[in-house]
């Protein structure tokens, strides 16, 4: 056999791994030669330093290779190595420009070494590469850096949380975004900031302080990044962590693939992963839930910020954003002002010049100002906005989609500030419910459910509906006053309610009880409460209250009656039976609200006098997803109160988009196109067309179950199978008969790992 010629490069690398190896085994016994290779890095080290730009490709070649040894083995001997870093150091900061790329690559790989073997601090480490970073025009260079902080920074903070690092690196991006407003290096704190806050690990104020200074910048790019992680750097962050709690591992899934396939290393091994990421998870689901707040409540002056921000951006006509530019930090301003409850009163004058169908992306900026429309902002600074798109927009010439969104942009901004409307106005809005178009009606109809419930004053009799006249002639339902402030209340309390009571009529009727019974456990109960409860008595002096104004209100109507003029038999029994509906509805109106009245004081009751157990919280959270899915599913049982589009729905951090005003736009017929391609969404293609006994085996074959032993026997060779073909031919019957009867006990008994026994 011929032997392989070695070259001279490889003999080295050979020298190098070997030495390197028995180096880290017995550092005292090789320290000798360890102090050979050190002077040899010194002398090749001065040798580059002197010229590092004609330097040739064979002195690199050495050089990379030695930095490489000295990497390996500088904690073996710290004290003569102590300076090894701060050359490090030095080369990538001096000639970072002009370095080999693999070379440079190698010096950055070998600084990270040290920092994972604790010969240099992390903060030394990115401190040092942070300027290369920002200063660098070499583009593989930035992406190896940015790469290696982020991966730095999250190896720090990994079992747990290092302050005095983070707070070193958050003031080092803070100076970099305030030091120069006009410089774009400011993008790479921006980076930063964002991956740490997406994956977690930065959640407190500073890293947003960073950010709110980078949004008051005069380069477009570092304004346009922070604004986006304001506007979206939660759900980004939502995101990633329903992306990581997806990957579950299916531990019995593991161990049936183990018990099954042949016992070999690299199966143990991946099994044990298995394990460890199992154990990880349930670790990660035992675990408390972090606070973590948005960035938008985390500001420190959010006022100012969004003053800043609109005289800045978007109130000055100097300033050379573009308009998309615009419209995100329009975006971020009127969620800051509906969010925390601002007062910017040039905001609202500034919106209308952009009201009108002609500009460009008119939806986003209606969103906009709904979105910045809260219940302490003045109706006086509203009123022109809403006139002007009422004019603009809502009219019988205007397109259905124009028409749509101008009812949408009215309804959403009533819904925040229900007083900037006029009856007038309201009820000329509310006709267009008759409107053949499907887009308008439903606007129309959803700022007439809107004011139903928050102004059925403005409304004529005939729209207020059957629960707003109800509720207004009990006195229940009112027109709140300006800066008032509703009560709060426990989320589905009157489900929690109910749910009691058809508990406690379940068991009086188990007892042989009336539902009107009380219990003896419940006579306790409130013999115990007598002493210091005040409500009941208040609800039931309410519920007399509205018994004598419904009476009173029918002997208004009795005097009226006598005074009309006599006719005829016929047109006076006519006139008697609409006088015992009117009596009858009367009646059971006064009834509803009565029994409105009396689930209101019960719920009260319930919040004031009663502490809830774990259990009627779990109840509580039980009852409200239900009906959240009821409600989505169109379930007619759930309350109604879905007035005002969903928007109470919503969660106030999630904005308003364009979307929401131009939703009725998608009601529009279908196109044949759009019709087919909405069938064929989630079906396989016809070549990709399988029957249901394919598509059954591929989904066991993916789960990695095995197939039946018939499914076996059919798959199986013809030749292997032929002796035992013509061994049955030779049976006698007695053979076959003992065959037969094996089989039968074998089956019973639960096949040959006797199963059932």
């Amino acid at each position: 056999m011929v032997k392989r010629k070695v070259a001279a490069l490889e003999k080295i690398d050979a020298d190098f791994a070997s030495l390197q190896y028995k180096i880290r085994r017995d550092p005292k016994s090789y320290k000798d030669e360890f102090l050979k290779q050190w002077e040899q890095y010194e002398s090749q080290r001065d040798i580059f330093l002197a010229s590092p730009t004609t330097a040739s490709a064979e002195s690199i070649e050495s050089f990379h290779n030695m930095v490489d040894l000295m990497a390996h083995i500088a904690d073996c001997y710290p004290d003569v190595m102590g300076r090894f870093p701060g050359d490090l150091e030095e080369i990538l900061t001096q000639h970072h420009a002009i370095l080999h790329p693999e070379l440079r690559e190698k010096i950055v790989g070998s600084l990270l070494l040290l920092r994972r073997k604790d010969v240099v601090d992390s903060a030394t480490v990115l401190q040092s590469l942070f300027p290369i970073l920002v200063s660098s025009p070499s583009k593989s260079l930035r992406a190896l850096l940015f790469s290696k902080i982020l991966s730095d920074l999250r190896n720090s903070n990994t079992k747990s949380i290092n302050h005095p690092l983070n707070r070193t690196i958050q003031t080092v991006l803070y100076n970099l975004v305030t030091a120069d407003r006009a410089s774009p290096r400011a993008i790479w704190a921006i980076k930063i900031t964002r991956e740490m806050w997406k994956r977690q690990i930065w959640t407190e104020a500073k890293p947003v302080d960073v950010m709110k200074e980078a949004c008051l910048s005069d380069n477009e790019k570092v304004v346009v990044g922070a604004v986006r992680f304001f506007l979206g750097g939660d759900k980004e962050r939502e995101e990633l962590e329903d992306e990581s709690s997806d990957e579950e591992v299916d531990l019995a899934k593991v161990k049936h693939n183990v018990s099954i396939n042949k016992k070999t290393r690299k199966q143990k091994k991946s099994y044990s992963k298995a394990l460890d990421k199992f154990k990880r998870q349930e670790r990660k689901k035992n675990a408390p839930h972090p606070l973590n707040f948005s960035a938008l409540h985390l500001l420190h002056d959010a006022q100012g910020f969004a003053e800043q921000l609109f005289s800045k951006h978007l109130q000055n006509t100097k300033a050379k954003l573009s308009l998309d530019t615009k419209l995100l930090v329009l975006q971020l301003v009127t969620r800051l002002v509906g969010l925390h409850k601002l007062t910017v009163v040039p905001l609202y004058s500034w919106f209308i010049k952009f009201l009108t169908p002609r500009q460009q992306n008119v939806t986003s900026f209606l969103a906009s100002l709904a979105q910045g429309t809260h219940n302490l902002v003045p109706p006086d600074a509203l009123e022109p906005l809403i006139q002007k798109i009422s004019n603009e927009f809502i009219s019988e010439g205007s397109a259905a989609e124009v028409a749509a969104a101008g009812l949408n942009a009215v309804r959403e901004i009533c819904a925040r500030q229900p007083l900037a409307m006029n009856d007038t106005l309201l009820q000329d809005l509310v006709q267009y419910k008759k409107s053949k178009d499907k887009g308008v009606m439903m606007a129309a109809k959803g700022l007439l459910s809107l004011y139903r419930e928050v102004g059925a004053e403005l409304l004529k009799k005939r729209d207020r509906g059957k629960d707003a006249a109800m509720g207004l002639r009990s006195g229940i339902q009112k027109q709140h006053r300006y800066g008032e402030e509703t009560t709060g209340e426990i989320e589905g309390l009157d489900l929690l309610v109910k749910w009691k009571q058809e508990q406690r009529r379940r068991r009086l009727a188990e007892q042989g009880l009336p539902s009107d019974a009380e219990s003896d456990e419940e006579d306790k109960q409130e013999a115990q409460d007598d002493e210091w409860e005040v409500a009941s008595d208040d609800s039931s002096e309410s519920g007399d209250w509205i018994a004598v104004s419904s009476e009173s209100e029918a002997e208004d109507e009795a005097p009226k009656l006598k005074k009309r003029p006599r006719t005829s038999k016929s047109a006076e029994g006519g006139k008697e039976e609409e006088e015992e509906d009117d009596a009858e509805k009367a009646e059971k109106a006064a009834a509803e609200a009565a029994e409105r009245e009396d689930e209101i004081a019960r719920m009260m009751k319930l919040a004031t006098t009663t502490v809830l157990t774990p259990a009627d919280l779990a109840k509580l959270q039980e009852l409200r997803t239900t009906a959240s899915v009821q409600r989505a599913l169109g379930g007619r049982s759930v309350n109604k109160k879905q007035s005002n589009g969903g928007h109470d729905d919503r969660h106030m951090d999630e904005g308003l988009t364009a979307e929401n005003i131009e939703a009725p736009a998608r009601l529009r017929k279908l196109t044949k196109e759009e019709r087919v391609e909405l069938a064929r969404e989630g079906k396989p293609n016809r070549e990709e067309h399988k029957s249901t006994q394919a598509i059954r085996k591929a989904k066991l074959q993916a789960a990695g179950k095995s197939t039946s032993n018939r499914e076996k026997e059919r798959k199986k060779n013809f030749l292997m199978t032929l002796g035992k073909a013509r061994s049955k031919h030779k049976r006698s019957l007695v053979e076959t008969k003992k065959v037969l009867q094996g089989h039968v006990n074998r089956s019973t008994r639960g096949g040959r790992r006797r199963n059932f026994e």
